[in-house]
């Protein structure tokens, strides 16, 4: 059967800036810095330097033609080898994420997780030069807003840690360092793990550590509450109960009738509320989300990697794999998304606009579609669902 992960969308256009409209940008983004107080040799040397990126247009534009499943996703980041390596790092570390557990109360698992699935434990930290790379960004109109003030920010970090430029390299995005902060979260959230009086996330394992955690801790991670557990659900289960625009008591998940994948009974917790997650369909693993899962999805917004970092976390622990592994096959084209949303569309059922990202609200209208003609209404669009929608259904935009 099929299987969807959406990773987020953008748009297909191959549009590049020219060299003109980069340098007049320049110029634009000088006299910004130059109104936030920035030191001269920043604005007057720094920004004129810069070169112009149009690979990271390209890759803020790229649509693959097909979106990976959740097997696939699992497969590529949470491995075997990750797993040893996050347990070598985890005993190494000990002392230090013992004392960020204790000022922070986010378990050092956790922190191992993000900086596996990051940065393969600091193996990559990215090489493409990070002013360079957002004043591209902020000079292209599709979220010039966005990286404007990640730029500038950058220009700020750069001028409060006395770093080089040169010094300043990571993700296309701009992300950067061990546990790949963007300049804001970098100035909001990042502390000095080894007390050496610098804030270098590229160079000191024990800042971006601290950091990590700090910052899980100011969007609200929970101590003592994990992210959520591997469950089974039982036969005749209401499916349109998943997603999580449904949040119950685990006691009432529980007497839905809701298990531990083992098969033990959910802890009688009516406290503590959860959410249905089936990232693979009826057909795969199920999972109940709980606070701390909304923490990690702050940190990225994708289901699919929060889900990973409490996989792996919990593997890097010791935990066992998944009771139930994902189901095989091919993902769907970002086309066959479109076709999807806009048939829903037609149908009555809305799943906001057809843009081939298959969200919370396209898992809502095809749960409704579902339920209204007796199928199981998981809101996955296996094959089954999308030859009954799709077929003979014209591309959006072909008439």
């Amino acid at each position: 059967m099929l299987a969807l992960l959406c990773l987020g969308g953008a748009s297909t256009s191959t549009a590049q800036l020219s060299e003109a409209e980069f340098d007049l940008c320049l110029v634009n983004l000088q006299a910004q810095a130059l109104e936030l107080g920035l030191p001269e040799q920043i604005v007057g040397q720094v920004i004129p330097a810069l070169q112009l990126q149009n690979q990271v247009v390209r890759l803020d534009r790229s649509q693959p033609e097909f979106v990976q499943t959740f097997g696939q996703y699992l497969g590529i980041r949470v491995t075997d080898t990750r797993i040893e390596n996050g347990r070598e790092q985890l005993l190494a570390k000990s002392g230090l994420l013992q004392s960020l557990r204790d000022e922070y109360g986010v378990p050092g698992q956790y922190l191992m997780a993000f900086w596996g699935l990051e940065t393969n434990f600091g193996g990559y930290l990215g090489q493409l030069p990070t002013l360079d790379s957002l004043a591209t960004l902020a000079c292209d109109k599709r979220r010039s807003a966005f990286f404007t003030t990640e730029f500038l920010t950058a220009l700020e970090l750069m001028d409060r840690e006395s770093f080089t430029p040169e010094q300043m390299r990571g993700s296309w995005a701009g992300a950067v360092g061990h546990t790949q902060f963007m300049p804001s979260n970098y100035m909001r959230y990042a502390v000095d793990g080894d007390s050496d009086g610098t804030i270098d996330l590229w160079r000191s394992e024990a800042d971006a550590l601290a950091s990590g955690a700090h910052f899980l801790s100011q969007l609200g991670w929970v101590p003592d509450l994990r992210w959520g557990r591997e469950v089974i659900v039982p036969e005749g289960f209401d499916y349109s109960l998943a997603g999580r625009s449904h949040w119950l008591p685990l006691s009432e998940w529980s007497e839905l009738g809701i298990k531990r994948a083992g098969g033990q009974t959910l802890p009688a917790d009516a406290d503590i509320d959860a959410a249905l997650l089936l990232p693979a369909g009826a057909e795969g693993p199920a999972f109940l989300v709980y606070r701390n899962f909304e923490v990690i999805m702050r940190w990225n917004r994708s289901e699919s990697y929060a889900l990973a970092v409490g996989l792996l976390a919990d593997a890097i622990a010791g935990s066992p794999g998944l009771v139930v592994a994902p189901p095989g096959g091919d993902g769907i084209r970002y086309e066959d998304i479109r076709r999807l949303q806009t048939a829903l569309a037609e149908q009555g059922f809305d799943p906001g606009p057809a843009d081939g990202i298959w969200g919370p609200g396209s898992r809502q209208a095809l749960s409704e579609f579902e339920k209204s003609t007796g199928r199981i209404a998981d809101g996955f669009p296996d094959a089954e669902v999308l030859e009954l929608l799709v077929n003979n259904q014209p591309a959006p935009g072909s008439q």
